[in-house]
């Protein structure tokens, strides 16, 4: 099994992080667009990466930036949202060679997507999502997307995998299903959100069990709802989603958010998983 960690906050550099994840024995860094220092004109300076990479015996993922959305409305927003996965997709294919000299094995290098929920309307009875309202318009951008992508990802092993956050929508399960009728869209499970939301999206990600190719893997509760705790210091049945991502050959990101959490993590896993 591939194991690796999250971009972490109280780390201000690239090289910070990648010390911690060869001091950690793990293999990856997924780098999250959600901070300044790794938006895609940074990533594009790949010369830094690839040098970073060889000096700690690392490589990377690419989380996309969770308010990326690919079906807004606004035809400009739209456009810089595409662009910027076009931009990423053309990266991630310049990152592959260091999954091959650092062990990352065959399996495909990920671009970590959340889904967008879009906006939605109060009314005095109930919310109206403007993606469900508006569903045909919705998945015109996603038919279009996924045909943008077929093509900037072409035959490289690049796959952008999409996330559970806080429960999908009807109308996002459609267009994921939609998207994985494509072979360069996967699944990532994050076992976190999914047990602070109940496990509403366990049905769902079972039903399209053989797309999963990345998990986030953290501890959680359902009540209080809480994740990204360390492994441990929860109550998912951590085994069974870590026997099921080994016997799918998927990627893990030990998805802490403290250093502290993240070295716990990794302890609780050897003292079970001694020959990771």
């Amino acid at each position: 099994m591939q194991f690796g960690m999250p971009t972490l906050i109280e780390n201000r550099t690239l090289a910070d992080n990648a010390a911690l994840c060869r001091q950690l024995g793990l293999g990856f860094i997924e780098l999250n667009m959600n901070f300044p220092e790794y938006q895609v004109d940074r990533l594009e300076q790949t010369e830094a990466l690839l040098r970073v990479a060889g000096e700690y015996g690392v490589y990377y993922t690419i989380h996309l930036d969770e308010s990326l959305n690919i079906a807004d409305f606004n035809q400009l927003v739209r456009q810089a949202y595409l662009e910027t996965v076009r931009r990423c997709v053309a990266v991630a294919k310049q990152l592959i060679c260091l999954r091959d000299r650092y062990g990352g094995g065959d399996r495909p290098l990920t671009l970590n997507m959340h889904m967008h929920h879009g906006i939605f309307i109060t009314l005095p009875d109930r919310k109206v999502q403007m993606y469900d309202r508006d569903f045909d318009t919705y998945m015109e951008s996603f038919a279009a997307f996924r045909s943008l992508c077929e093509a900037w990802i072409g035959d490289s092993d690049v796959r952008i995998a999409i996330e559970n956050t806080d429960g999908f929508r009807d109308y996002e399960k459609r267009a994921i299903e939609y998207l994985l009728e494509s072979p360069v869209f996967g699944l990532t499970w994050d076992i976190g959100h999914s047990k602070a939301t109940g496990e509403r999206d366990v049905p769902f990600i079972r039903a399209h069990e053989d797309r999963l190719i990345h998990f986030h893997i953290h501890d959680g509760s359902e009540t209080p709802p809480r994740n990204h705790l360390a492994l441990g210091d929860g109550g998912i049945e951590l085994m069974d989603r870590l026997n099921l991502a080994r016997d799918l050959g998927a990627r893990c990101v030990l998805e802490t958010k403290t250093i502290e959490a993240l070295k716990r993590s990794v302890m609780w896993l050897r003292e079970r998983l001694p020959e990771q």
